[in-house]
């Protein structure tokens, strides 16, 4: 922490000692010269101790200035840097944003016939998951969205939309989806994202299969140095409409 009183009393004097020109020469007419301090020696061959104290107050206060400045700007820019910042957030032009804050690109659209999903539909897809905003680093990876593992007969993730258990940028993004298209989704962190009070992801998901990818999503939701943003790549598989008897119709 700068000491404020200390930075503002050394400041007139260092101020004049970082100038150039006629401000200069002012300077040097308040610093003791050589010659003046022998003229001042008295009998005892002791230099005048107010020219002495004048000479070392002028000359330590232009000496330390720099370091409470410097010290000052690394503390603004470090509790500046402490908090999650827009400024951290990388853009991506080839997504199209949305007014609730997520932005989406179509990979692919499904041939499959079908409803499109909506709120009380139970929805099931699969899915990937990457850090795109620190190093792009996958916490849940099947392949990504041009086919493959997508392909395969896996354990799909299910949910009902509305039912909040999935986090509200990837529910939203599956809004208007029909079975067999393939969205690529960036969540930037907040709101759309994992809550922070559920780090097992229980409550909350789609939860990362493996321990490592648990590691690496959560080592980036707790850092408030980096850009939390994340991008899915879903596939929707199918589309499950209630039968107003608290079940669902197979789509």
């Amino acid at each position: 922490m700068v000491n404020t009183p200390l930075l503002l009393l050394l400041l007139p004097a260092a101020s004049l000692a970082f100038q150039t020109g006629p401000a200069a020469v002012s300077l040097s007419s308040r610093i003791p010269r050589l010659g003046n301090l022998h003229s001042k020696v008295n009998s005892d061959d002791e230099v005048n101790p107010s020219t002495r104290r004048s000479f070392v107050s002028s000359t330590a206060s232009a000496a330390i200035l720099p370091f409470f400045i410097n010290s000052a700007a690394v503390a603004n820019a470090e509790e500046g840097e402490s908090i999650y910042a827009p400024k951290f957030v990388q853009t991506y032009e080839d997504f199209t944003p949305t007014s609730e804050g997520w932005s989406y690109k179509d990979v692919k659209k499904g041939t499959k016939s079908g409803d499109a999903a909506n709120d009380g539909d139970r929805v099931v897809f699969d899915w990937s998951g990457y850090t795109i905003g620190y190093f792009g680093r996958p916490f849940e990876a099947k392949g990504g969205p041009q086919g493959g593992a997508f392909d395969k007969d896996l354990d799909y993730f299910r949910t009902v939309l509305g039912s909040k258990t999935m986090i509200t940028g990837l529910e939203c993004a599956l809004k208007g989806m029909h079975p067999g298209d393939i969205r690529q989704v960036i969540v930037p962190y907040g709101p759309l994202s994992y809550p922070p009070e559920d780090k097992d992801h229980d409550r909350v998901g789609p939860k990362p299969t493996t321990f490592s990818g648990m590691r690496a999503l959560n080592f980036v939701l707790e850092n408030p140095r980096v850009d939390r943003t994340l991008l899915f790549n879903v596939k929707l598989i199918r589309v499950d409409k209630s039968d107003g008897k608290g079940g669902f119709i197979r789509g």
